[in-house]
C-alpha cells in the first residue's frame, strides 16, 4: 500500500471512530448500495424505488394482472399455497406474514393433537435464538434440547432423550452452526428416531429451497420426511416477506384458524404473493448454480487468505453446504466490518457486507452469501477481492 494510501486509511478509520453506531451503520448500507461488484444483492439493501420497479416489471410474466385483488387470503394468495403445496408434497399450505407465526401456529396445533405441549429442537435454531422466547411465551410450549453440539441432533441423541415430547423441530439449513446440513441419510434416521418416540416431525424449513443440492433430492422428497415444513419466502427467494406452513389438510384448515386468532388475516397482500411467484419463477431454479459456485468462492477466500499472510481463517463449512456459509479470521469484528465498509467505499467491490460478529478474544465471523451477482466472480476475482481486503486490515 502507498504511503497516500495508508493516509488515507487512516484519515478514513478516525473518522469512523468518531461517529456513532447509527452513522456507521448508514455510511456502511450506503456503501454497500453503490459497490459495483457484490456477491449477493439482498433486497433489503435496495430502495423502494427499486423494489417496486423490480415487481412491476416482472409481475405480469407470473400472474394475470386483470385478475382483482385478493382480500383475506383469497385469489393470489391461494395461487401461492397451492404452488407451494405442489412443491413441497403435501396436501395443502397456508400464507402466513411472518415465519415466527408460521411456525408458533405449526406447533401449537401439534400440541393439541398429540396431547404434549413439549418440543424437541437444537438451542441454536431460530426460535430459540430470536423470537423472544415466543414458543413459550405465546403458545405455552416448553422445550427440551437433544444436544448442544453445532449441527443437528442424531438418531441417537432423539433417541435417548430422556423425557416424552410432542414434536421434533429441526432447522434445515442450521443457520446458526454455519448453514449446516446432516447427511441423508442421518436426516432419515432422526426423523425415524422422533417416530419411535410417537412424535410428529416439523421442518423449519426457513433456507429449505437450497438443500436440494446437498441431499441429491428434489424438495418434496425432502419435506415429506416431515409431518409439516415451513419454508421463507424473502431469504432464498428475494421476495418482500412471507412465509407458508405446508402438511395435511386438517392441519392447515386448524392453522388458517389459529393464523386468524393471531392476527395473521392480512386484508391485502398481492404485492408479497407477486413477489413469492417471482421468486419461484426465477430465483428457485437458480439455487442448485449458486451453491455450486459458493463452493468456488469458498475454495479461493481460503487461497486469498493463506496468500495474503492472515495466520489462520476458516471457512465453514469446509465446503459449504448451501449457498451460504461462514467465514472466520482472526481480528476483532469492528475491525473487520470496517475494513469491509472502506473497501466497498473506496474500490466499489463489497466482498463482505454484513456486519462480523465476535467469536472470541481477537476472533470474529461472518456470513457468506453468494448468489445471482456471485456467479460472475471468478476464483481469481475473489483472491484479488480478498487481498485487497486485507491491506484494510490492522497490522
Amino acid at each position: 500500500m502507498s504511503d497516500s494510501a495508508q493516509q488515507n486509511k487512516d484519515q478514513s478509520a478516525e473518522q469512523g471512530d468518531e461517529q456513532s453506531a447509527e452513522q456507521k451503520q448508514a455510511r456502511r448500507s450506503a456503501a454497500v448500495r453503490k459497490a459495483e461488484r457484490a456477491l449477493w444483492r439482498p433486497g433489503l439493501h435496495s430502495t423502494v424505488g427499486e423494489r417496486l420497479a423490480r415487481l412491476t416489471d416482472m409481475a405480469a410474466q407470473v400472474y394475470d394482472l386483470d385478475q382483482p385483488v385478493d382480500m383475506y387470503g383469497d385469489r393470489i394468495v391461494e395461487t401461492v399455497e397451492e404452488r407451494v403445496a405442489g412443491l413441497l408434497g403435501k396436501e395443502a399450505a397456508a400464507f402466513f406474514p411472518s415465519g415466527t407465526m408460521a411456525q408458533q401456529v405449526a406447533l401449537r396445533c401439534w400440541a393439541g393433537r398429540t396431547g404434549s405441549a413439549t418440543v424437541a429442537l437444537h438451542p441454536l435454531s431460530h426460535p430459540e435464538l430470536h423470537e423472544r422466547h415466543a414458543f413459550s411465551t405465546v403458545s405455552g410450549l416448553r422445550i427440551v434440547h437433544p444436544t448442544h453440539e453445532p449441527r443437528l441432533p442424531s438418531a441417537a441423541e432423539i433417541r435417548d432423550l430422556e423425557e416424552p415430547f410432542g414434536a421434533l423441530l429441526l432447522e434445515l439449513p442450521l443457520r446458526e452452526a454455519g448453514f449446516v446440513l446432516p447427511t441423508w441419510e442421518d436426516l432419515s434416521a432422526a426423523v425415524e428416531a422422533a417416530r419411535e418416540h410417537d412424535a410428529v416431525v416439523h421442518f423449519d424449513g426457513a433456507r429449505l429451497w437450497e438443500c436440494t443440492t446437498h441431499f441429491g433430492r428434489p424438495l418434496d422428497e425432502i419435506a415429506g420426511l416431515a409431518d409439516s415444513v415451513y419454508v421463507s419466502f424473502y431469504k432464498s427467494l428475494d421476495g418482500i416477506g412471507g412465509a407458508a406452513l405446508a402438511g395435511p389438510k386438517t392441519l392447515i384448515e386448524e392453522a388458517k384458524a389459529w393464523r386468524h386468532r393471531y392476527g395473521g388475516q392480512v386484508l391485502q397482500q398481492f404485492p408479497t404473493a407477486l413477489s413469492v411467484l417471482i421468486g419461484l419463477d426465477r430465483e428457485l431454479p437458480r439455487l442448485p448454480e449458486y451453491v455450486a459456485h459458493a463452493r468456488v468462492v469458498a475454495a479461493a477466500l481460503r487461497e486469498g487468505f493463506a496468500a495474503a499472510g492472515v495466520p489462520w481463517a476458516r471457512v465453514h463449512p469446509e465446503e459449504p453446504h448451501t449457498h451460504q456459509f461462514q467465514l472466520w479470521l482472526p481480528y476483532e469484528a469492528d475491525a473487520l466490518t470496517d475494513a469491509g465498509m472502506l473497501q466497498a467505499e473506496e474500490t466499489k467491490t463489497s466482498l463482505f457486507p454484513l456486519r462480523w460478529s465476535r467469536g472470541g478474544p481477537g476472533l470474529a465471523y461472518t456470513e457468506v452469501t453468494v448468489a445471482g451477482p456471485g456467479l460472475e466472480w471468478t476464483a481469481e476475482d475473489v483472491r484479488t477481492a480478498v487481498a485487497d481486503f486485507v491491506t484494510r486490515l490492522p497490522r
